[in-house]
C-alpha cells in the first residue's frame, strides 16, 4: 500500500514537471483580465529570440520579458491585437512569429516542396514514356561474333 502511494506520488510529480512552465513574472500582469488574456494569446504567437523554439509567454529568457512587456504596454496603449503583433514584426522581423505569414516574400519557401514533387512526377512520367522502346534485332555477324565470345 506504501508502495503505491509512493508511486503515485513520483507519477504525479513527473506529470507536473512535464507541464511547460509559464515564465510570466506577477509584476508583468495586467490588472484588466481581458487584457492580461490578449496579451497571453498574443505571446503565446511569438518566438522567443534566444530560445526560438519557444513562445515568449514560456521562455523566461530576459528578451522575452521584455517583449512581454512590451506587448502589455501596446495593448494598454490602445493597439489591437493585429496592430501589437505588426508593431513587434516590424521591429524583430517575421523570425519572432511561431507560425509564419504567407506572403510573396516567402512564398518561394512555402512552394519549394510541392515545385520538386511536381518535377520528380515529371520526371519519372517521361522517363516511362521513353524507356519501352525495343532493341534492334542481332545481325548474322553479331551472332556469329557471340557464338565465339560464348564459346560455342
Amino acid at each position: 500500500m506504501r508502495t503505491a502511494r509512493a508511486m503515485l506520488a513520483a507519477l504525479a510529480l513527473l506529470c507536473a514537471a512535464a507541464m511547460p512552465a509559464l515564465a510570466v513574472r506577477p509584476d508583468e500582469m495586467l490588472a484588466d483580465p481581458a487584457l492580461e488574456a490578449r496579451a497571453r494569446a498574443i505571446s503565446a504567437e511569438l518566438r522567443c529570440m534566444v530560445c526560438q523554439n519557444q513562445s515568449i509567454d514560456d521562455s523566461d529568457a530576459d528578451l522575452a520579458h521584455d517583449l512581454r512587456v512590451l506587448v502589455r504596454e501596446r495593448l494598454t496603449a490602445g493597439d489591437t491585437d493585429a496592430q501589437a503583433i505588426d508593431f513587434i514584426v516590424a521591429r524583430y522581423g517575421e523570425f519572432v512569429l511561431l507560425k509564419p505569414r504567407f506572403s510573396a516574400r516567402n512564398a518561394l519557401l512555402w512552394g519549394t516542396p510541392l515545385l520538386i514533387l511536381l518535377a520528380g512526377g515529371v520526371f519519372l512520367v517521361l522517363r516511362g514514356r521513353g524507356g519501352g522502346g525495343k532493341a534492334a534485332p542481332l545481325t548474322g555477324e553479331e551472332r556469329e561474333r557471340l557464338k565465339d565470345i560464348l564459346g560455342e
